[in-house]
C-alpha cells in the first residue's frame, strides 16, 4: 500500500522537528534518516545541513557506531552473524562498517558462535516432540546461524534424538495397509512398493503379512495388475528384443520374476 504524502517543509527548522521527532522514536541510519527527511523536502542543502548538525552534535550516529550498538544488542539477543549482517545492510550500513562492527564487537566480547547456538537452541526447545529438523534449521540459520554451528549445538542438546525430519513425523502417522494399497492403485508392484515405503521412512516390519491378508481379501493381485500394466504397452512378445524390453519394464514396475513370467506366457497364449 503506497504511503500517503507527507506535508512538506517550509522551512529548514520544518526539517530539524521531522528528524528530532523520528530519532526520539528510535535509532536510525544516516540513510534511514536521509530518506525520511527526503520525503519531508526535496531541498538537498537543507538536509544535508541537518545531518550534518545531528552527526555533530550526538543525535545521530555515524554508521560504523550505530553497528557497533547493534552488533551488541543483537549478539545479547542470540542473534548470529550472518541475520546481523543481512539486517544492517538493509538499513544502508556499508560492508566496511559492518564487517568493523562486527569484527570489533566479537573480539571485545569474546563471542563463541558454537555456544551462543547452542544456548539458543536449549533455551528455545526443551524436547523437539511436534517440531521438525527442517524447520529447527529454518528458525536458526533465520536468526544467523551457520549450518555447521547448528550440527554442533544439536550434537550438544540433550533431546536430539526427539529430532525427527518431516517425511519421518509423517511416516509415523502412516498406516501401513492404506499405504500399500496407494501405491498399488499406481500398478506398481510389491517390490517397488517395499522400496517406496522404505524410502519414506514407513515401517515395513509388517509387509509381507499386510500383503498376504490383502491378497486373500481379494483386495489386491499382483498377477493381474502385472497383466494390466503390460496391457498398457504394445510389445510385440513375439519379438525377442520386444520381449527384454517388456520384462525390464515389468521389472521396474516392482514385479516379481514369476508374475512377469506368467503375464507374458499368459498373454502370447492369448495371441
Amino acid at each position: 500500500m503506497q504511503r500517503p504524502p507527507l506535508k512538506q517543509a517550509k522551512s529548514i527548522d520544518n526539517v530539524f522537528n521531522s528528524a528530532y521527532w523520528h530519532l526520539s522514536q528510535q535509532d536510525f541510519t544516516i540513510a534511514e534518516i536521509r530518506s525520511k527527511l527526503e520525503r519531508k523536502t526535496d531541498n538537498a542543502e537543507w538536509i544535508e545541513k541537518v545531518l550534518t548538525h545531528l552527526i555533530e552534535h550526538g543525535y545521530l550516529k555515524s554508521d560504523i557506531e550505530f553497528a557497533i550498538r547493534y552488533c551488541e544488542s543483537a549478539f545479547n539477543n542470540e542473534i548470529g552473524k550472518a541475520a546481523i549482517q543481512q539486517k544492517l545492510r538493509r538499513r544502508g550500513v556499508s560492508s566496511g562498517d559492518i564487517e568493523a562492527a562486527l569484527e570489533q564487537v566479537i573480539e571485545q566480547n569474546n563471542i563463541d558462535f558454537n555456544e551462543m547456538a547452542s544456548n539458543r537452541l536449549l533455551s528455545r526447545y526443551l524436547t523437539f516432540h511436534g517440531v521438525s529438523k527442517e524447520k529447527v534449521y529454518s528458525q536458526m540459520t533465520t536468526r544467523g546461524f551457520s549450518i555447521q554451528q547448528i550440527d554442533q549445538a544439536l550434537l550438544e542438546h540433550p533431546a536430539l534424538e526427539t529430532l525427527r525430519s518431516k517425511m519421518a513425523i509423517k511416516a509415523e502417522k502412516a498406516d501401513l495397509t492404506s499405504e500399500i494399497m496407494k501405491l498399488y492403485r499406481k500398478g506398481k508392484g510389491q517390490i517397488l512398493i517395499l522400496h517406496e515405503l522404505k524410502q519414506q521412512l514407513i515401517d515395513v516390519t509388517e509387509f509381507e503379512e499386510t500383503i498376504y491378508r490383502l491378497t486373500l481379501a481379494g483386495d489386491i493381485d499382483f498377477y493381474q495388475s502385472c497383466s494390466n500394466q503390460l496391457a498398457k504397452k504394445n510389445y510385440d512378445l513375439s519379438d525377442y528384443k520386444e520381449k527384454s524390453k517388456a520384462y525390464s519394464y515389468l521389472s521396474r514396475k516392482g514385479f516379481t520374476s514369476d508374475e512377469i513370467q506368467e503375464t507374458m506366457s499368459l498373454d502370447q497364449d492369448e495371441k
